[in-house]
């Protein structure tokens, strides 16, 4: 039998933060509502762009994430450890790369439907590899993953389900604030392409991490681990 790759897990944290990130960025410029992960982020910054042009999706992620960390706090009675403390640097890092990730994805200038649904496929993808590099990595991850991580910890329960459960309820999440922010049954940022991406998001990347693990062996390059746990 072949020998699999080494595959570090501190560079898993970095793919995963570079990969999101572009993942979200073709998801945007496909139209058909982005991931519901990243949602409400986006309709939110959907809505103060209008009035605040200067306000980024980036920022927005940056301000969603934090509130996601501060709430494990309270809901899990949690005290403040290093791990959590540096998932606030991970929303920041991944906040910047979001930023550059629009600009660039924003630039290509193929347009129509063909191309939309292209883009929505790509970002799809690359959201599954995104999560899967970043579950395989003991570097605090971004905040929506940290949340799923804890609360699968907590209840028991396996990674995948939880992960779904959370996605679910995120996308009813951002089709609640793009109703209150622009109207009934407007849907801004949150659409058939977020919902469907609710529903194969946790097989994808489940599928995504079989096929890693059967490429790569993830190990640690530096002895960190047990100052994040």
């Amino acid at each position: 039998m072949k020998e699999k790759k080494v595959f570090y897990t501190e560079a898993a944290y970095l793919f995963g933060i570079v990969i999101l990130a572009f993942g979200a960025a073709f998801m945007a410029k496909a139209d058909f509502g982005v991931s519901m992960v990243v949602a409400p982020a986006y309709v939110l910054y959907r809505f103060v762009s209008q009035f605040l042009p200067f306000f980024s999706f980036g920022m927005a992620e940056f301000l969603v994430q934090g509130l996601l960390i501060a709430s494990l706090f309270i809901i899990l009675r949690k005290r403040a450890k290093i791990g959590y403390l540096f998932s606030f640097i991970t929303a920041g890092v991944y906040s910047l790369v979001l930023d550059l990730a629009m600009f660039l994805v924003g630039l290509i200038p193929l347009v129509g439907i063909v191309w939309q649904i292209v883009y929505y496929i790509i970002g799809l993808m690359l959201c599954a590899f995104g999560v899967a590099f970043f579950f395989r990595s003991y570097v605090p991850p971004a905040a929506y993953e940290l949340f799923v991580k804890e609360f699968s910890s907590k209840l028991g329960f396996r990674l995948t389900r939880v992960k779904t459960i959370y996605d679910i309820t995120s996308c009813l999440v951002a089709i609640a604030l793009s109703f209150i922010f622009f109207g009934l049954w407007r849907f801004v940022g949150a659409n058939i392409g977020t919902v469907v991406c609710a529903v194969v998001n946790g097989t994808l990347i489940t599928l995504v991490g079989k096929l890693l693990d059967k490429l790569f062996t993830f190990k640690d390059k530096f002895k960190l681990r047990e100052r994040f746990e």
